[in-house]
């Protein structure tokens, strides 16, 4: 009898730990059913600014904006001075909340500190026509990725010959200075610019320079 236990003991040992090793062996993870590692995240390549915006109307009213078409201040548009033309922003006046979707035709604003011009009708949508200016904040409904070519608008005059001064002067520094005339229902008036730079960074650092002569420079696009 002594025997007979000692050998079902003996066996009932050999069952419990082959099951033991059994789920052992069930319970590994096998490496392809771990969860994949998490893939980096894309860049983000929205547009996104905040800053004050201002209006333009009746001085510029029929005239030709940079994409071609005919400015009606009393239509949803907007100029911006680096996006590509034709870029969509969706537009909201911080002040108030009031949202709008509005598409870049034309190059502006060209006083340092604000960010967008928007027409007339425009402003009135967001609620700030009357004030003139409001802060705003813009974000592209599409990425913006085309490349570019930069310059830096060194300041504008409505007498040629005080452009042409400004151009001489600065032709001493920088190799390429050129004016383009701009005409609006009430004047025409001389920009005075400097180089074509190929990222936007390159054009700020010249803008930089031009600061530190007395000047008020802002970066445009080339179209």
């Amino acid at each position: 009898m002594k025997r007979l236990a000692c050998w079902i003991l003996a066996v009932g040992a050999v069952l419990v730990m082959g099951s033991c090793a059994g789920k052992a062996s069930h319970d590994e993870p096998v490496l392809s059913d771990l969860p994949s590692p998490v893939s980096p995240q894309v860049p983000d390549t929205l547009y996104r600014e905040t800053g004050m915006a201002s209006w333009y109307g009746r001085d510029f009213q029929g005239r030709t904006t940079a994409s071609g078409e005919i400015f009606d201040m009393n239509s949803i548009s907007a100029a911006h001075r680096t996006l590509p033309l034709g870029t969509v922003l969706s537009v909201t006046n911080l002040d108030n909340f009031k949202s709008i979707k509005v598409r870049i035709n034309d190059r502006g604003p060209f006083v340092k500190g604000r960010v967008l011009e928007l027409s007339f009708g425009a402003a009135k949508e967001l609620g700030f026509a009357s004030q003139g200016t409001a802060r705003v904040k813009l974000e592209s409904l599409e990425a913006v990725r085309d490349p570019a070519v930069f310059t830096v608008q060194a300041a504008a005059f409505a007498e040629e010959d005080n452009a042409r001064t400004l151009k001489t002067r600065l032709q001493r520094k920088y190799e390429t200075v050129y004016i383009v005339s701009h005409e609006s229902n009430v004047s025409k008036f001389y920009r005075v610019r400097v180089g074509a730079y190929t990222s936007e960074e390159k054009a700020e650092r010249v803008a930089g320079k031009l600061t530190l002569d007395g000047l008020e420079p802002v970066v445009v696009r080339k179209d």
